[in-house]
């Protein structure tokens, strides 16, 4: 018997069909296997970190954004930065260099992926996906933190300066002082590189010496150039022949130290208001008023007597260019001989009729001896019939003992009033003697020394409405001194200083041209 096997079961047509049909039903099984499987996969890593996903080199995978921000919230507040500056080491948090880790957004990039099937099976064949924290560097608030690093007490530099010391009467430098100070852009750099790692690290900053603007050296040099000013000869020939020293101790109050605009320097000034106030003051010392004359004249205008000389006045002409030149010699640290320049002012004379019983000098003395020769029973006996004394007779003038420390008033050789209690001039402001006229009055003037000494010397002084004013020599004269107490001793600044009551009474008595004669 023959065992033979039909070929069509097998390897027909029909063979091959139910073949293929097998292996369809086989992948179908498996895909409806796979397909319910991935899909119970990537249901797990819905919202949360998909496989692969790494933060700070941790693997986050299937965390929530909330456990991610914890990991990074922790991580970066525990960063500790070791800072150097000079002899200080400091330990610093991020946040004190001004650096911000944002952990909510870092976990929102974390879990931020395709987590649908396809892009979960692709993520999880796909490796690591590493995610950068979000970090911010506050630039500016490190470069604060930098410049907090250096003590508030040494941060500026103190510049020299030049200053005038009152006790000593002298020009003095200060010295300047170094600041110090950082360049904080090495430490901003140096954070901004290593903060987003979120790991410990070290940082250095240096603290650099800042000198000052305006240094010692350039102080001491304006000190010798006012030295140098000061020792310079400068005077002014005045008009009288008389020479105005224009001192040292002058000069120094004419002139100021302070730092140029640019503040990169020191400038030495000088007052020139002040000069030409000194100047024109020494002019108007050096003046003369012109004082017109009056001569009495008769019918045929013939003078019979002169009241009052003429006397012709001094002005000074060149006043500013004098000034100008002191200015420009103190500028210059110049030697300086200057002098002022004057000119004849002519004194006019008033002509006035002799009154009709005028008598000449002669005529009066022998109406004088007919007088004295009259005896006391032809003048009568009878007290209530005495005739008074006659009235002193002469030039009026004024005497001032600086002796006895008085003043009198006299009319030819007869005291008519006084001696009455002064206070002259003290120790190094004495009042000079001689003999002068009156040539300038003011029943009110305000007095002051500010020609010659700023308002912070201890020798400057301004008084207002000083009474009873009257001028017999430069600056000299005589007034009212309402703050005194007391009289008959030596203690001004070279006037003759007396009560209001009796300088209103030498006021009302004399005039302009009154002699005054000063002794000791």
């Amino acid at each position: 018997m023959t065992n033979v096997t039909h070929t069509a079961s097998l390897g027909g047509r029909n063979g091959r069909r139910r073949v293929a049909l097998l292996i369809v039903a086989i992948l179908a099984v498996l895909a409806v296997v796979l397909t319910g499987g991935a899909l119970a996969y990537a249901k797990q890593f819905d919202g949360r970190a998909l496989p692969g996903t790494t933060v700070l080199g941790q693997d986050v995978a299937g965390k929530t954004p909330e456990e991610i921000s914890a990991l990074v919230t922790e991580r970066a507040e525990s960063v500790k930065v070791t800072v150097t500056a000079g002899d200080q080491e400091l330990e610093k948090s991020l946040a004190d260099l001004g650096v911000s880790v944002d952990a909510d957004a870092t976990a929102k990039a974390a879990v931020d992926r395709d987590d649908s099937l396809p892009g979960v099976l692709s993520s999880t064949w796909s490796g690591e996906h590493a995610v950068k924290p979000v970090v911010t560097v506050d630039e500016s608030a490190t470069a604060n933190f930098a410049e907090g690093l250096v003590p508030k007490d040494r941060t500026t530099p103190v510049d020299a300066s030049v200053t005038f010391d009152e006790d000593a009467q002298t020009w003095k430098a200060v010295p300047g002082q170094p600041g110090q100070g950082v360049d904080p852009k090495p430490l901003v750099a140096a954070v901004a590189e290593k903060a987003p790692a979120l790991e410990d690290f070290s940082v250095e900053q240096t603290i650099e010496e800042i000198a000052p603007a305006i240094t010692t050296d350039e102080a001491e040099e304006v000190v010798g150039s006012i030295s140098k000013l000061l020792e310079q000869p400068m005077a002014i020939k005045g008009a009288d022949g008389e020479t105005h020293e224009v001192s040292a101790e002058r000069r120094a109050g004419w002139i100021s130290v302070a730092p140029a605009e640019d503040g990169q320097s020191l400038t030495m000034t000088v007052d020139e208001e002040s000069v030409r106030e000194w100047v024109a003051a020494r002019a108007d010392q050096d003046a003369v008023e012109a004082e017109d004359g009056i001569e009495q004249v008769d019918e045929d205008g013939k003078v019979v007597k002169v009241v009052t000389e003429k006397k012709d006045g001094l002005s000074v002409t060149n006043t500013d260019k004098v000034a100008d030149d002191l200015i420009t010699a103190m500028k210059g640290i110049t030697p300086l001989e200057a002098t002022f320049e004057s000119k004849k002012v002519e004194a006019e004379v008033e002509q006035v009729d002799a009154p009709k019983d005028e008598k000449d000098e002669d005529e009066k003395a022998e109406d004088k001896k007919d007088d004295e020769k009259k005896s006391d029973d032809e003048k009568g006996t009878s007290d209530e019939e005495d005739e008074p004394a006659a009235e002193p007779t002469g030039e009026k003038w004024i005497d001032v003992d600086l002796t006895n420390k008085t003043v009198t008033a006299y009319v030819g050789d007869t005291p008519v009033w006084g001696p009455r209690s002064i206070v002259d001039g003290k120790k190094g402001n004495e009042t000079p003697t001689g003999t002068y006229d009156i040539y300038l009055r003011y029943d009110r003037q305000d007095m002051t020394n500010a020609a010659f000494y700023p308002e912070d010397h201890p020798k400057y002084y301004y008084t207002k409405d000083v009474p009873w004013v009257q001028y017999f020599h430069h600056g000299y004269g005589f007034h009212g001194a309402p703050w005194r107490s007391s009289f008959g001793y030596s203690g001004s600044h070279g006037c003759i200083n007396m009560t209001v009551s009796d300088a209103k009474w030498l006021y009302d008595w004399a005039s302009i041209g009154t002699k005054t004669v000063v002794h000791r």
